[in-house]
Formats: structure tokens, C-alpha cells, sequence
């Protein structure tokens, strides 16, 4: 039997068009001010929401993020806030799927079978750790494997043929591509170099592909979606946050707007 969260992931990447995934941090400019930011994320188009645990050393996040995580932590946002945010929004929006995304400490401090049940309780349906990678997996991955939430591993430039079997063993909902080497944000890879390593990924990985890092417009979004099974925008929305504060939903739902009609008519013909 398909469990909830599976459904919700996959839905989301076979909709007949690739797929928007978005990135903000919980409890960034406040934990009371983001219910509206992620309602405004799901009224732009976005079809997967990520969102980050704020963390006092998130070393693969560039200044953006670094600084949200720092706002949300100053407003004195906890995991269990984190937590009543994702249930929040799985009662409002039931169809959505959401993604954590952060690093270990958080979610392995209290032990990874409490994890996974507060994931499960709060309809969470994947997890992304940037931090843990396949050769640790028993840090993590059979406590979300066994509550039915999908473990989303991360794959780099730098991921070979050899390295990527271990990758995708107990991956499952989507591989997210890092489409640079180094922090969030502050580059973009060159656009063959994504096309190169998609078609390399696809063919040996089962789920999606989504390419991440870096992606900032509905121009980079589209090109990139030409070929991806879907595209993550993270550090352009928490930009907007930083800017807008507590007004930020408005702003985020323009941009979410611009960026899911860029990445759904992608592959259309032109007329």
C-alpha cells in the first residue's frame, strides 16, 4: 500500500510538466510569519515545499540562507516549532508535499525514531540531510524508511560512477542535483554541464531529478527545466524574506508565480 507521503512526492513530479520545488526557512522573519510565506509559496504554483530547519552551522548554505537561519534561531524558533509550522500547514494544505531540509543535529539529537515519528505526525513527507552522507545512512535513513518518509540524498558534481549506486541505494521521493561545487546562492553552473550530468544521473537513478543551487530567475528556472525533472529555488524567496520581513508573502507569491510558469510551460512548443 502507498503510504501518504509517497503519494504526495510522486503526484508531484508526474503532473505532465517538471516540477517547482521551493526552499524558505521555518521560523524566518518568525515562526508566526511563516504559515503566510508558505501559503504564498503554494498560491504561486509551487509544487514541493522545502523547508529548513534553522541551524546554528549550516556549512553548505551561503550568506542568504546563513542569515535566515539566524533570524529564525534570534526569534527563538525550536524544532518543535518546526514541527507545529509543517502541521499547520499539512492541515491546510492536504495535496502539498513537504520536504525538511537541514542538518543532523537537529534531527538526531532526541534519536532518529523520535525523528521519524514527529515527521509522520506532522504529514511530513521527506527529509534532506545535508550532512549525513550514504556511508552513514544507519544515522537516519532506516528510522524515515521504516515511518514511510522518504530519505532525499543529495548528489554533487563530484558524485561518479562510482560513488553514485551508494547515492541512490535507500534514496527515494527525488535525487536533489547540487549543481555546484560549493555554497547556496552565489553561482549558477553552466547550463551544458547541468544537461551533461541530468542525462548521467537519469540514467542510472529510478525517481525524479531535480537541479538546485544557484537558480534565481524564471530564465535560469526555465532553461534548466528543459531537461530536469524539476527545478530548486531557495535563496532568491529567502532574499525576499530578508528584504520584506513579516510582508514577505506577497513578494514570495510574485516570484513563486513568475518561476512556476516559467518551469510548468518549459517544454511546451512554441505556437
Amino acid at each position: 500500500m502507498t503510504r501518504p507521503a509517497e503519494s504526495r512526492l510522486s503526484a508531484a513530479f508526474a503532473k505532465g510538466h517538471p516540477a517547482l520545488v521551493t526552499f524558505v526557512t521555518g521560523g524566518d522573519p518568525t515562526p508566526a510569519a511563516t504559515a503566510a510565506i508558505l501559503d504564498a509559496l503554494v498560491e504561486g504554483g509551487a509544487d514541493v515545499i522545502e523547508l529548513g530547519m534553522p541551524f546554528t552551522d549550516p556549512m553548505a548554505d551561503g550568506p542568504a540562507i546563513q542569515a535566515a537561519n539566524l533570524r529564525s534561531l534570534g526569534a527563538g524558533t525550536r524544532t518543535a516549532d518546526i514541527f507545529r509550522i509543517a502541521a499547520d500547514f499539512r492541515a491546510r494544505h492536504p495535496h502539498v508535499p513537504l520536504v525538511l531540509m537541514g542538518y543532523a543535529n537537529p534531527m538526531i539529537t532526541r534519536g532518529s525514531t523520535w525523528f521519524a515519528a514527529q515527521c509522520v505526525a506532522a504529514g511530513i513527507d521527506g527529509v534532506i540531510c545535508v550532512d549525513i552522507p550514504p556511508e552513514e545512512d544507519a544515522e537516519l535513513g532506516p528510522a524515515l524508511r521504516d515511518a514511510g518518509v522518504a530519505l532525499i540524498r543529495l548528489a554533487t558534481p563530484t558524485t561518479d560512477a562510482a560513488r553514485l549506486p551508494a547515492v541512490l541505494d535507500g534514496s527515494s521521493g527525488f535525487l536533489y542535483y547540487v549543481s555546484v561545487a560549493g555554497i547556496t546562492g552565489l553561482q549558477q553552473a553552466a547550463q551544458t554541464s547541468i544537461e551533461e550530468a541530468v542525462a548521467r544521473l537519469k540514467a542510472s537513478a529510478t525517481i525524479p531529478v531535480a537541479v538546485g543551487f544557484g537558480v534565481r530567475t524564471p530564465e535560469q528556472a526555465a532553461a534548466i527545466a528543459q531537461v530536469a525533472d524539476g527545478v530548486v529555488v531557495g535563496s532568491a524567496l529567502v532574499d525576499l524574506v530578508a528584504s520584506h520581513g513579516e510582508n514577505a508573502a506577497g513578494p514570495v507569491r510574485e516570484l513563486t508565480t513568475a518561476l512556476s510558469q516559467a518551469v510548468h510551460q518549459s517544454r511546451k512548443e512554441p505556437a
